[in-house]
């Protein structure tokens, strides 16, 4: 089978569509399947839970067994403001066929595109510790590191300062999900996932400038409606999250994602939503917009922009996505 990303080394212990993988002493690998297609997937995507549906179809004679894993996106480790969810998301769930199933989690921490977690393991750091920033964080839910262990990171430089000038953990963290799963030969599969994402941001102070555009693909229809609603927000930002989502394990499925549907769910109708997708995306209900994809092949991962506004008389019903670019 064709390997589609190079081995990572994990210990045993960040939101993406299920991918077929192999878990060795070497790492996960993501390779690709040529039994299994993945008939189905409807992905719902809101700054406070994602939820998604995925119909499989073992199309070979025979019944079919692998390592299944779902890799959340990265994160860096000394970025944990406020309600943000770090280190693994609340109410992460399996269920096969309406049936609820075992997992588990493994970290992968780095540096530069080093893998440190070897030496985070050695200094005698937890999963936990490793997953959340404990070195310099008040009200931590993890044990503080010990004199010693600050000190040893420190001169590992592990522990230094940050690109806004504090004194932090350096390494970011990727969470992966692993399980076994059967494929029988001839047979739909249905799993489902739920969870609370990681989010990034807090408030829309970040919403300008290129790299916002770009990732984001904001059009001056949002950036219009975003500074009406920042011109009503104490503080002159409304409050704002940012949602990733790993999509491009979806080619490692037999044809990629045959039906693939995107509903994009915001929590009032107010909601401002900006994100890079092919497709155009229909208004189904005041608050749910949606796009559907026939034989889709993901080029790239999913980053969507949440500005959550109190509605009020003039603030219409949002403003659609803007098509990838």
């Amino acid at each position: 089978m064709k390997l589609l990303l190079a081995a990572l080394l994990l210990p045993s212990c960040a939101f993406a569509n299920d991918g077929i993988g192999a878990v060795s002493t070497g790492g996960i690998v993501f390779r690709k399947t040529d039994a299994i297609a993945m008939k189905k997937e409807v992905l719902n995507v809101s700054h406070d839970m994602i939820s998604v549906d995925y119909e499989f179809l073992n199309e070979s004679p025979r019944d079919v067994e692998e390592t299944i894993i779902f890799p959340l996106p990265e994160y860096p480790v000394a970025i944990q403001m406020g309600n943000t969810y770090y280190g693994q998301p609340s109410g992460f769930s399996i269920y096969v066929d309406g049936k609820p199933v075992g997992f588990t989690t493994r970290i992968k921490a780095t540096l530069e595109e080093r893998d440190v977690t070897a030496q985070l393991k050695k200094a005698g750091l937890s999963d936990a510790q490793i997953a959340f920033s404990a070195a310099f964080r008040d009200g931590a839910k993890v044990p503080e590191l010990n004199p010693r262990q600050r000190q040893q990171l420190m001169d590992l430089g592990l522990i230094g300062e940050l690109a806004d000038g504090e004194i932090g953990s350096r390494w970011s963290v990727q969470v992966n999900y692993i399980w076994r799963q059967k494929f029988p030969a001839h047979k739909v599969l249905r799993v489902h996932h739920e969870y609370r994402p990681f989010v990034s941001a807090g408030t829309g102070a970040s919403w300008t400038g290129d790299d916002f555009a770009k990732r984001y693909c904001a059009d001056n229809a949002f950036s219009k409606a975003y500074e009406k609603a920042a011109a009503r927000t104490e503080g002159g930002y409304p409050n704002a999250r940012g949602v990733s989502y790993i999509l491009k394990t979806g080619n490692t499925w037999k044809r990629g994602i045959e039906d693939f549907t995107l509903n994009i769910v915001k929590r009032n109708p107010a909601e401002l939503v900006s994100l890079c997708f092919p497709g155009d995306f229909k208004k189904i209900d005041a608050k749910t917009l949606q796009v559907r994809l026939k034989n889709f092949q993901p080029s790239d991962d999913l980053a969507v922009y949440f500005a959550n506004v109190e509605r009020s008389e003039d603030d219409g019903a949002g403003v659609m996505p803007a098509a990838a670019r």
